[in-house]
């Protein structure tokens, strides 16, 4: 079975680097159902392609079956020779995705001696499976890869092709192209794989849910077929599978709220689907951040880490500092962004700390920026004047961006009750001239300059779903009387 990986990045050798494989020469893997190789049919400054050979032996896979070891998930052959007269050598599957985190394993955990800041960097990247198992079609594989930035083509393969008449049969030829870092692209196709044939050649334990968050992380909470995906890639065991969802509810729990980011309108199919709100405030957030010059930033309440990711991967913060009263909300964190499998010089740019916003705390002092992404309102009104003096009081930070919802807003959310909050554990929510008098109290209190826009859609009756201010302390700004020596 054939694995190519192709990248125009230049120049396009670096490859090599990332993948941890000398271009110029054919290395070859011991693996307990074969030997994997690893060799470049191309490799110049403007492309470079990789590909992944493994030659399966059935008989060392059918003694490994024998003998226990990964012990196949799916029913005994039907006949004595069923066990060497198979597919299993041929079409891409859980054997080959199993090889590529053998052969791959530090390119699979984003690190790379040689080329870190690549290894964190986007990169043009075209995947090609000839031969791919795949139960549902070609259907199938375009619904789980295209939801992840890849551009699908999924060509189904004729059962025979001197007899068109007999069909398509139950494999494609699969080609991914698009824009993503090395280690994202061989996390799905470590995952979706298997998906995609919906078996494995081994038994299914428990540390395979493990498996799954850990190659998931930071794409599959959001996944909109994570629950197909969690079914087929723990081999429907349901206990398994239950673990696994509400797992990534967690995650989803921790970064969205309880109401749907969208409101239904009428569009045309042929429409783009547009971008979430969670995902267009991340981008107001950090285009707010970007815009202050700020290099070292806090993510204050920083719950499941969605925007952390972002800001671990922008390579202009070069101190990024994530805290969070929960410890599970950290330790979340910590898998989204990968914090233990980052690079050295990356892992040193980010640190999560438990911490709370109605306490002075003197780490977070002298920072450029701090974000409040969706933040104050689950704090307990009588404990906001806490939150302002410990934020804009004590850790003083040159420039503060906060979002907010915008309480009006929610008239237009189908299904939320008349004065229900957009979520269970919200403890108000401002309309926009609450929240405009709050910004310019806590300006003027603290000195510093604000402005305020909406994030999302902006409704003619009721503004934007999110409300965004950024408070940019003034120059020469007077400090509080209890914070003079």
């Amino acid at each position: 079975m054939l694995l190519t990986l192709t990248t125009t990045h230049q120049p396009a050798t670096d490859l090599g680097h990332l993948l941890v494989k000398h271009p110029d020469r054919a290395q070859a893997f011991d693996v307990p159902v074969g030997t994997a190789h690893v060799f470049y049919p191309e490799a110049d400054e403007q492309r470079c392609t990789a590909a992944l050979l493994l030659d399966v032996d059935p008989l060392r896979l059918a003694g490994a079956r024998r003998c226990g070891r990964g012990g196949s998930t799916a029913a005994p052959e039907a006949f004595t020779l069923g066990q060497y007269v198979n597919d299993r050598p041929y079409a891409a599957s859980s054997l080959l995705a199993s090889a590529l985190a053998k052969v791959f394993r530090t390119a699979l955990r984003g690190e790379s001696r040689d080329r870190p800041e690549l290894a964190a960097t986007p990169i043009p990247l075209e995947v090609r499976v000839p031969v791919l198992r795949c139960r549902g079609g070609a259907e199938v594989a375009i619904r789980v890869f295209t939801p992840l930035g890849w551009t699908v083509e999924a060509t189904a393969l004729a059962l025979d092709e001197q007899h068109p008449e007999w069909g398509d049969s139950r494999y494609v030829d699969l080609r991914l192209t698009g824009t993503l870092r090395l280690s994202d692209a061989l996390n799905h196709l470590y995952v979706l794989l298997p998906v995609l044939d919906d078996a494995k050649h081994y038994w299914v334990a428990p540390d395979e849910v493990e498996k799954l968050l850990r190659a998931g992380a930071g794409w599959l909470a959001d996944h909109p077929e994570r629950g197909m995906i969690s079914r087929r890639y723990l081999a429907h065991r349901r206990a398994l599978a239950g673990q696994a969802l509400a797992r990534l509810a967690e995650q989803r729990l921790a970064d969205e709220p309880a109401v749907a980011d969208t409101v239904d309108e009428e569009t045309d199919g042929a429409t783009e689907r547009r971008p979430s709100l969670a995902a267009r405030r991340r981008e107001a957030v950090l285009a707010a951040l970007a815009e202050s010059g700020a290099g070292r930033v806090l993510d204050l309440g920083c719950g499941g880490g969605a925007l952390l990711a972002a800001l671990v991967g922008d390579r202009r913060y070069t101190e990024v500092v994530g805290t969070d009263v929960s410890p599970h909300a950290l330790a979340m964190a910590a898998r989204r962004v990968r914090l233990d499998r980052l690079p050295e010089r990356q892992r040193d740019r980010i640190t999560l700390r438990q911490s709370a916003l109605t306490y002075r705390d003197d780490r977070l002092r002298g920072y450029d920026a701090a974000v409040l992404m969706e933040v104050i309102e689950h704090v307990d009104p009588p404990r906001l004047a806490a939150l302002e003096d410990a934020v804009f009081g004590h850790a003083r930070p040159g420039t503060v961006v906060l979002t907010t919802p915008n309480a009006e807003y929610n008239v237009r959310y189908e299904g939320l009750p008349a004065g229900r909050f957009r979520h269970a554990d919200h403890r108000f929510e401002w309309t926009r001239a609450e929240f405009a008098a709050w910004v310019d109290r806590v300006a003027t209190d603290y000195g510093y300059t604000a402005r305020i826009s909406g994030v999302g859609d902006e409704d003619p009756e009721v503004g934007a779903p999110t409300q965004l201010a950024v408070l940019t302390l003034a120059a020469q700004a007077p400090t509080r009387q209890e914070d003079r020596p």
